[in-house]
Protein backbone atom coordinates (compact mmCIF):
# COMPACT_ATOMS: atom_id res chain seq x y z
CA UNK A 1 0.00 0.00 0.00
CA UNK A 2 1.34 3.47 -0.99
CA UNK A 3 1.91 5.61 1.92
CA UNK A 4 0.06 8.80 2.79
CA UNK A 5 3.30 11.06 2.49
CA UNK A 6 3.86 9.26 -1.25
CA UNK A 7 0.51 9.76 -2.60
CA UNK A 8 0.96 13.64 -1.80
CA UNK A 9 4.03 13.83 -3.77
CA UNK A 10 2.63 11.96 -6.49
CA UNK A 11 -0.42 14.12 -5.73
CA UNK A 12 1.98 17.26 -6.09
CA UNK A 13 3.39 16.35 -9.56
CA UNK A 14 0.03 15.45 -11.14
CA UNK A 15 -0.59 19.11 -10.21
CA UNK A 16 1.87 20.20 -12.48
CA UNK A 17 1.06 18.13 -15.17
CA UNK A 18 -2.49 18.76 -15.33
CA UNK A 19 -1.63 22.72 -15.64
CA UNK A 20 1.16 22.04 -18.19
CA UNK A 21 0.18 22.12 -21.71
CA UNK A 22 -3.14 23.26 -22.42
CA UNK A 23 -5.79 20.45 -21.38
CA UNK A 24 -8.56 23.00 -21.88
CA UNK A 25 -7.53 22.43 -25.69
CA UNK A 26 -8.50 18.32 -25.19
CA UNK A 27 -11.44 19.03 -22.95
CA UNK A 28 -12.63 21.28 -25.41
CA UNK A 29 -12.66 18.48 -28.19
CA UNK A 30 -15.13 15.75 -25.65
CA UNK A 31 -17.59 18.49 -24.33
CA UNK A 32 -20.08 16.56 -25.56
CA UNK A 33 -19.76 13.67 -23.10
CA UNK A 34 -20.64 15.98 -20.08
CA UNK A 35 -23.66 17.12 -21.95
CA UNK A 36 -24.69 13.54 -22.69
CA UNK A 37 -23.47 12.73 -18.53
CA UNK A 38 -25.70 15.83 -17.57
CA UNK A 39 -29.04 15.07 -19.35
CA UNK A 40 -28.61 11.43 -18.14
CA UNK A 41 -28.36 12.07 -15.20
CA UNK A 42 -31.71 14.43 -15.39
CA UNK A 43 -30.62 16.78 -13.17
CA UNK A 44 -33.77 19.22 -11.98
CA UNK A 45 -33.58 23.13 -12.23
CA UNK A 46 -32.28 24.71 -9.39
CA UNK A 47 -30.72 21.49 -7.64
CA UNK A 48 -27.53 22.19 -6.30
CA UNK A 49 -24.33 20.41 -8.02
CA UNK A 50 -20.95 20.11 -7.68
CA UNK A 51 -18.69 18.84 -10.27
CA UNK A 52 -15.35 17.30 -8.91
CA UNK A 53 -11.92 17.90 -10.21
CA UNK A 54 -13.84 19.90 -12.82
CA UNK A 55 -10.74 21.14 -15.29
CA UNK A 56 -12.15 23.99 -17.51
CA UNK A 57 -15.49 23.44 -16.39
CA UNK A 58 -16.86 21.09 -19.03
CA UNK A 59 -19.95 19.28 -16.54
CA UNK A 60 -20.32 22.41 -14.39
CA UNK A 61 -21.23 24.63 -17.98
CA UNK A 62 -23.67 21.50 -18.73
CA UNK A 63 -25.12 21.47 -15.31
CA UNK A 64 -25.68 25.06 -15.43
CA UNK A 65 -27.66 24.96 -18.93
CA UNK A 66 -29.88 23.33 -17.21
CA UNK A 67 -30.00 26.11 -14.51
CA UNK A 68 -28.88 24.66 -11.70
CA UNK A 69 -27.11 25.91 -8.80
CA UNK A 70 -23.42 24.95 -9.85
CA UNK A 71 -20.21 24.67 -8.30
CA UNK A 72 -17.35 23.56 -10.43
CA UNK A 73 -13.71 22.55 -7.73
CA UNK A 74 -10.49 21.51 -9.15
CA UNK A 75 -7.07 21.89 -7.64
CA UNK A 76 -5.18 23.99 -10.48
CA UNK A 77 -5.75 27.06 -10.65
CA UNK A 78 -4.96 28.21 -14.43
CA UNK A 79 -7.74 25.40 -15.32
CA UNK A 80 -10.33 26.92 -12.61
CA UNK A 81 -9.25 30.41 -14.65
CA UNK A 82 -10.01 29.32 -18.26
CA UNK A 83 -13.82 27.70 -16.58
CA UNK A 84 -14.53 31.12 -15.08
CA UNK A 85 -13.37 32.30 -18.64
CA UNK A 86 -15.79 30.44 -20.34
CA UNK A 87 -18.87 30.14 -17.93
CA UNK A 88 -18.42 34.17 -18.12
CA UNK A 89 -18.40 34.09 -22.24
CA UNK A 90 -21.90 32.26 -21.86
CA UNK A 91 -23.17 34.11 -19.15
CA UNK A 92 -23.70 31.12 -17.49
CA UNK A 93 -23.34 31.40 -13.31
CA UNK A 94 -20.93 29.01 -12.16
CA UNK A 95 -18.48 29.04 -8.70
CA UNK A 96 -15.27 27.59 -9.43
CA UNK A 97 -13.76 26.92 -6.23
CA UNK A 98 -10.11 25.26 -5.69
CA UNK A 99 -10.01 22.09 -4.17
CA UNK A 100 -8.97 18.52 -3.14
CA UNK A 101 -10.78 15.74 -4.94
CA UNK A 102 -9.64 13.59 -2.05
CA UNK A 103 -10.57 16.32 0.60
CA UNK A 104 -13.47 18.50 -0.92
CA UNK A 105 -14.35 21.68 0.13
CA UNK A 106 -17.83 20.93 1.45
CA UNK A 107 -20.21 19.72 4.25
CA UNK A 108 -22.02 16.51 4.26
CA UNK A 109 -24.82 15.62 2.22
CA UNK A 110 -24.54 19.66 0.47
CA UNK A 111 -25.30 18.82 -3.10
CA UNK A 112 -28.27 17.17 -4.97
CA UNK A 113 -25.74 15.86 -7.40
CA UNK A 114 -22.22 14.85 -7.60
CA UNK A 115 -20.56 15.24 -11.24
CA UNK A 116 -17.19 14.03 -12.77
CA UNK A 117 -15.94 13.44 -16.40
CA UNK A 118 -12.75 11.78 -16.18
CA UNK A 119 -11.52 13.94 -13.63
CA UNK A 120 -12.20 12.04 -10.32
CA UNK A 121 -10.83 8.64 -11.81
CA UNK A 122 -7.18 10.48 -11.98
CA UNK A 123 -7.15 10.90 -8.14
CA UNK A 124 -3.98 8.92 -6.40
CA UNK A 125 -5.91 7.69 -3.57
CA UNK A 126 -8.98 5.70 -5.07
CA UNK A 127 -10.96 4.78 -1.76
CA UNK A 128 -10.53 8.48 -0.58
CA UNK A 129 -12.03 10.16 -3.62
CA UNK A 130 -14.76 7.79 -3.76
CA UNK A 131 -15.90 8.20 -0.24
CA UNK A 132 -15.77 11.90 -0.73
CA UNK A 133 -18.17 11.84 -3.52
CA UNK A 134 -20.64 9.88 -1.64
CA UNK A 135 -19.84 11.93 1.80
CA UNK A 136 -20.70 15.56 -0.01
CA UNK A 137 -24.04 14.17 -1.65
CA UNK A 138 -27.10 14.34 0.41
CA UNK A 139 -29.04 10.75 0.63
CA UNK A 140 -31.13 9.96 -2.08
CA UNK A 141 -28.83 12.23 -4.37
CA UNK A 142 -27.21 11.23 -7.45
CA UNK A 143 -23.58 10.53 -8.34
CA UNK A 144 -23.23 10.70 -11.96
CA UNK A 145 -19.40 9.71 -13.37
CA UNK A 146 -17.93 9.28 -17.32
CA UNK A 147 -15.13 7.35 -16.85
CA UNK A 148 -12.44 5.42 -19.47
CA UNK A 149 -12.79 2.26 -19.13
CA UNK A 150 -9.67 -0.70 -19.12
CA UNK A 151 -9.97 -1.96 -22.55
CA UNK A 152 -10.89 1.07 -24.63
CA UNK A 153 -8.85 2.95 -26.51
CA UNK A 154 -7.85 5.81 -23.57
CA UNK A 155 -7.01 2.81 -21.32
CA UNK A 156 -4.33 1.35 -23.74
CA UNK A 157 -2.65 5.00 -24.25
CA UNK A 158 -2.31 5.49 -20.90
CA UNK A 159 -0.74 1.68 -21.06
CA UNK A 160 1.69 2.51 -23.99
CA UNK A 161 2.73 5.52 -22.31
CA UNK A 162 3.17 3.53 -19.02
CA UNK A 163 6.05 1.26 -20.98
CA UNK A 164 8.24 4.13 -22.04
CA UNK A 165 7.37 6.48 -18.78
CA UNK A 166 6.22 4.18 -15.84
CA UNK A 167 3.43 5.44 -13.60
CA UNK A 168 4.22 5.71 -9.71
CA UNK A 169 4.60 2.75 -8.21
CA UNK A 170 1.40 1.56 -6.23
CA UNK A 171 -0.95 3.68 -7.54
CA UNK A 172 -3.71 2.09 -8.92
CA UNK A 173 -4.53 2.79 -12.87
CA UNK A 174 -7.37 5.69 -13.68
CA UNK A 175 -8.79 3.56 -16.05
CA UNK A 176 -9.97 1.32 -13.17
CA UNK A 177 -12.67 3.18 -12.66
CA UNK A 178 -14.50 2.45 -15.63
CA UNK A 179 -14.36 -1.33 -14.42
CA UNK A 180 -17.90 -2.41 -12.90
CA UNK A 181 -16.42 -4.66 -9.87
CA UNK A 182 -14.30 -1.96 -9.10
CA UNK A 183 -16.39 0.53 -8.87
CA UNK A 184 -19.00 -1.66 -5.95
CA UNK A 185 -16.03 -1.72 -4.29
CA UNK A 186 -15.00 1.67 -4.34
CA UNK A 187 -18.40 3.03 -3.23
CA UNK A 188 -19.84 -0.16 -1.72
CA UNK A 189 -22.73 0.39 0.54
CA UNK A 190 -22.69 3.74 0.52
CA UNK A 191 -24.60 3.72 -2.84
CA UNK A 192 -27.83 2.19 -4.58
CA UNK A 193 -29.29 1.85 -8.07
CA UNK A 194 -25.83 1.93 -9.63
CA UNK A 195 -25.91 2.02 -13.46
CA UNK A 196 -23.53 1.40 -15.66
CA UNK A 197 -23.53 2.50 -20.05
CA UNK A 198 -20.92 1.69 -22.12
CA UNK A 199 -20.80 4.75 -24.36
CA UNK A 200 -18.18 5.98 -26.89
CA UNK A 201 -16.57 9.15 -27.70
CA UNK A 202 -14.94 9.66 -31.33
CA UNK A 203 -11.60 11.63 -31.82
CA UNK A 204 -11.49 12.58 -35.40
CA UNK A 205 -8.12 14.19 -36.53
CA UNK A 206 -6.67 14.91 -40.01
CA UNK A 207 -3.99 12.11 -40.28
CA UNK A 208 -2.78 9.51 -37.83
CA UNK A 209 0.16 11.36 -37.02
CA UNK A 210 -2.11 14.38 -35.53
CA UNK A 211 -3.38 12.93 -32.78
CA UNK A 212 0.05 12.20 -31.06
CA UNK A 213 1.01 15.67 -32.40
CA UNK A 214 -2.00 17.13 -30.35
CA UNK A 215 -1.90 15.31 -27.51
CA UNK A 216 1.99 15.79 -27.00
CA UNK A 217 1.29 19.48 -27.34
CA UNK A 218 -1.91 19.83 -25.39
CA UNK A 219 -2.60 16.87 -23.04
CA UNK A 220 -0.68 17.44 -19.73
CA UNK A 221 0.10 13.31 -18.79
CA UNK A 222 1.78 12.77 -23.10
CA UNK A 223 3.85 16.27 -22.92
CA UNK A 224 5.59 15.35 -19.58
CA UNK A 225 6.46 11.68 -20.77
CA UNK A 226 7.80 13.37 -23.95
CA UNK A 227 9.96 15.96 -21.64
CA UNK A 228 11.21 12.83 -19.80
CA UNK A 229 12.38 10.99 -22.69
CA UNK A 230 15.59 12.05 -24.82
CA UNK A 231 14.69 12.40 -28.25
CA UNK A 232 15.32 8.96 -29.22
CA UNK A 233 12.99 7.72 -26.97
CA UNK A 234 10.75 10.60 -27.80
CA UNK A 235 10.44 9.30 -31.22
CA UNK A 236 9.63 5.68 -30.46
CA UNK A 237 6.54 6.95 -27.71
CA UNK A 238 5.39 9.05 -31.22
CA UNK A 239 5.73 5.81 -33.43
CA UNK A 240 4.38 3.65 -30.57
CA UNK A 241 1.28 6.45 -30.32
CA UNK A 242 0.69 6.41 -34.01
CA UNK A 243 0.86 2.56 -34.24
CA UNK A 244 -2.03 2.97 -31.46
CA UNK A 245 -4.21 5.07 -33.51
CA UNK A 246 -3.56 3.12 -36.97
CA UNK A 247 -5.17 0.11 -34.72
CA UNK A 248 -8.14 1.83 -33.16
CA UNK A 249 -8.92 4.13 -36.37
CA UNK A 250 -12.17 3.63 -38.73
CA UNK A 251 -11.80 5.85 -40.90
CA UNK A 252 -10.92 4.96 -44.37
CA UNK A 253 -10.31 8.35 -46.29
CA UNK A 254 -6.95 8.81 -44.58
CA UNK A 255 -8.08 10.95 -42.00
CA UNK A 256 -8.15 9.02 -37.84
CA UNK A 257 -11.53 8.37 -36.68
CA UNK A 258 -10.70 6.99 -33.14
CA UNK A 259 -13.54 5.21 -31.01
CA UNK A 260 -12.89 5.70 -27.57
CA UNK A 261 -14.95 3.57 -24.86
CA UNK A 262 -16.15 4.89 -21.83
CA UNK A 263 -19.03 4.42 -18.96
CA UNK A 264 -21.40 6.64 -17.67
CA UNK A 265 -21.69 5.25 -14.15
CA UNK A 266 -25.17 7.06 -12.23
CA UNK A 267 -25.84 5.82 -8.57
CA UNK A 268 -28.07 6.92 -5.77
CA UNK A 269 -26.93 7.77 -2.59
CA UNK A 270 -27.37 5.33 -0.10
Amino acid sequence: MTSSLALEGIKARQQKTWASGDYGAVAALIHATSEHLVQAADLTAGSRVLDVATGTGNAAIAAARCLCAVTGVDYVPELLDRGRARAAAEHLRVDFVEGDAEALPCGDGEWDAVLSVFGVMFAPDQERSAAELTRVCRPGGTIALANWVPDGFIGELFRTIGRRVPPPPGVRAPAEWGSEPRLRELFGDRIRDLRINRREFVFRFPALDDFADYFRAHYGPTLKAFEALDTDHGKLLHADLVELVSRYNVATDGTAKIPSAYVEVLATRA
